[in-house]
């Protein structure tokens, strides 16, 4: 049975950083892309970044040099550096893993697609300034 469980979200003041931990279990095939997307109150979902079953990346340009995604298979966890947090930052962040998308351009297809693989239930992330 596949399940994601989302942490490590909380309330920090802007500059500050977070890391974001979903852990997922069940057995993932190499044609799942993994990784996380965000939603803020009124507006669309918003992909953030991925990683493909061999480890490459792909961060959202906006998010670039900021955010960073990595998964320790051993550990069955993906994690989601986040530094130099931003006001509009402030989202419910998510962990995702869908099959049969590109696993690229910073997860855009992951988002969209996302109510046909596994998520998890989100964890807050609320940036004062």
């Amino acid at each position: 049975q596949h399940q994601l469980v989302e942490s490590g979200g909380g309330s920090v003041q802007a500059g500050g950083s977070l890391r974001l931990s979903c852990a997922f279990s069940g057995y993932f095939y190499s044609s799942y892309c993994m990784g996380w997307f965000r939603q803020a109150p009124g507006k669309e979902r918003e992909g953030v970044a991925v990683i493909d079953s061999d480890g490459t990346t792909s961060v959202a340009d906006s998010m670039k040099g900021r955010f960073t995604i990595s998964k320790d298979n051993a550990k069955h966890t993906l994690y989601l550096q986040i530094n130099s947090l931003k006001p509009e930052d402030t989202a419910m962040y998510y962990c995702a893993a869908v099959s049969g998308v590109r696993c690229e351009d910073g997860g855009r297809e992951l988002a969209l697609n996302a109510d046909f693989g596994f998520r998890g239930q989100g964890t807050q992330v609320t940036v004062s300034s």
